[in-house]
């Protein structure tokens, strides 16, 4: 039996709204499809509804109501929908702020209509959906710094780190390496920056718990 769905899209752009809405009223899956230009008008109709939708499609950028504060009163008034964005925004702080205020997907403005279904499908299973550029910062975000951090250093700056590492002196390590103790030192001075320490020992330490 096919796993039925009503969906709403929160969208103040008539084209998008209307194209997509037209799009996934064809699935087989999707019983209705219903369009508001606005979070204000969403929750009016709402009001007069029996239940609401399964699955909403929601941009940020409405007027009025933005999409993240309506997500967070779709989340407390109807806690069985699921929310997908719909947005042209990228940048890390709307990614988490809706993650955090509850969406269950995230979707670039662009991405094909057949996706879109997609996504909306796998979120109603119970699984979650993002754009590929989107999963990406989501990762990143996660990614410890070590792993740029260790892109940023220089072949000499590393071999300074493993003669601190191996309780060498400043005069030792320039011996080690051939170098002036004043290269040395200038190298540590570009490592505390990149490392944003202030202290060998915090370097070191950094070292150990394989930070770098």
């Amino acid at each position: 039996m096919e796993n039925k769905m009503t969906i709403a899209i929160i969208e103040d752009v008539a084209d998008i709204r209307e194209a997509l809405a037209g799009f996934l009223a064809q699935s087989p899956e999707i019983t209705s499809v219903r369009t508001f230009p606005s979070m204000e008008l969403f929750f009016k109709a709402m009001s007069e509804e029996p239940a609401p939708p399964d699955v909403i499609l929601s941009d940020i950028g409405l007027p009025g109501m933005n999409g993240i504060e309506g997500i967070k009163m779709i989340g407390k008034n109807y806690p069985g929908t699921d929310v997908i964005m719909l947005t042209v925004f990228s940048d890390s702080d709307k990614i988490f702020n809706s993650l955090c205020a509850g969406a269950t997907g995230y979707l670039l403005k662009g991405t094909p209509f057949p996706d879109v279904l997609k996504a909306i499908k796998l979120i109603h299973n119970g699984g979650s959906y993002m754009s590929p550029s989107i999963a990406r910062k989501v990762i990143n975000y996660f990614v410890p710094e070590k792993k740029f951090i260790s892109d940023q250093l220089t072949v000499k700056e590393k071999e300074i780190i493993e003669g601190l590492t191996e309780g060498l002196s400043y005069k030792l390590i320039a011996a080690k390496l051939e170098i002036s103790i004043d290269t040395v030192r200038f190298h540590i001075k570009n490592i505390y920056r990149k490392l944003h320490v202030n202290s060998k020992a915090e370097v070191i330490s950094k070292a150990f718990k394989g930070e770098l």
